[in-house]
């Protein structure tokens, strides 16, 4: 691709970045083979910031997240590249510094709180403890207050006797809520969401998100919302990352994102997401095929199996991986297609069914 810019490869954060994300592998060995379930993912996030990372299930989202928050420490994982958290390397850090970063400067909201959250204790007790591990000087009775404050404060009422109750008591939203209180409760400078609004209706859906999007305003900390629904980003993130067989083939302002995608599995998660501000004039269009095995990934570019267009790259898509290139200003996208198919093709189309 000659018509666009490669992306310098670099090393180490950038200077206004709170967490930057340098060429991420998480790799695990299994008995059927290796898994390369995130294979050289790089990111910047600024203070303040929401990264909406989005992609079918098994495209590596959570293997990503669950990476930056020092969860993967096990025989069967191998990880490399870079994982600067506020000017501090945590792939080479120890266990026991990652913990202490964990929950302090860093917390993730868990897809499922019911399994999530421990069953024989109460919501209470959990967020003292979660409060205590980094306060060991607060008392139990300094802790209990904090947690009746901060489940008062993620809007769940009589958080005075709620407090009190097991996770089986609440119900889905307000455990979900339970949960943000307690990622919440030490003031993290980043907060990871894995799929925060699933199994969720869609008006506590979007109580979740308004709440995400209040308490970031409030403490002012960066976060990363993983989805494998663009409608739940479409006004949360600043910017998307979207991934696909552990890699990243786009990103850039999610503006941009929506209005001028650039590769052909964009416009397909786009053209699978309904709208609710026009009328419905076709059905909307699944993007084909199953996403692939991360034991054995499609030579080339991943997504040339399911690619309406792979045709037009002269074979280029199945032997040749592509790279992530400039596409304008902060947006970048993988796809071997030329720039003038992809504008026209989009123009032709995509468009006039978005």
């Amino acid at each position: 691709m000659t018509d666009q810019k490669l992306i310098p490869e670099q090393s180490g954060p950038a200077a206004e970045a709170f967490l930057s994300v340098r060429d991420l592998r998480i790799h695990f060995d299994t008995d059927d083979g290796l898994v390369r379930s995130v294979d050289g993912v790089s990111f910047d996030l600024a203070p303040g910031k929401t990264l909406g990372i989005v992609g079918e299930s098994g495209s590596g989202k959570s293997v990503t997240s669950l990476g930056i928050m020092g969860l993967h420490r096990s025989k069967r994982a191998r990880i490399s590249g870079e994982i600067w958290l506020e000017g501090e390397e945590l792939v080479g850090a120890s266990a026991d510094r990652v913990r202490q970063l964990r929950g302090r400067k860093m917390a993730m909201i868990f897809q499922d709180p019911l399994t999530a959250m421990h069953p024989y204790y109460t919501v209470g007790q959990q967020i003292v403890e979660a409060y205590r591990v980094h306060h060991p000087a607060a008392s139990k009775k300094e802790a209990k207050v904090r947690a009746v404050e901060m489940l008062d404060r993620v809007g769940i009422p009589q958080p005075d006797r709620r407090v009190d109750d097991y996770p089986h008591q609440f119900s889905g939203g307000m455990r979900q809520r339970a949960m943000i209180a307690m990622a919440l409760v030490n003031d993290p400078s980043l907060l990871i969401a894995d799929e925060p609004t699933t199994a969720l209706d869609v008006t506590v859906q979007a109580q979740i998100l308004d709440l995400i999007r209040d308490l970031q305003q409030e403490f002012g900390s960066a976060v990363i919302i993983i989805t494998h629904d663009l409608g739940v980003v479409a006004e949360l993130a600043d910017d998307i990352l979207v991934m696909y067989g552990g890699k990243c083939i786009e990103r850039g302002p999610a503006t941009t994102l929506f209005d001028a995608p650039e590769h052909p599995y964009t416009w397909g998660l786009l053209g699978s997401m309904p709208r609710l501000d026009r009328d419905l004039q076709e059905r909307l269009v699944p993007v084909r095929g199953t996403p692939p095995s991360l034991i054995n990934v499609p030579s080339g570019c991943a997504f040339h199996p399911r690619c309406p267009y792979a045709e037009l790259t002269g074979g280029r898509s199945v032997s040749e991986l592509p790279v992530l290139t400039e596409a304008g200003p902060g947006h970048h996208a993988a796809c071997h297609l030329p720039t003038a198919d992809r504008h026209r093709i989009f123009a032709d189309e995509i468009a006039p069914r978005l």
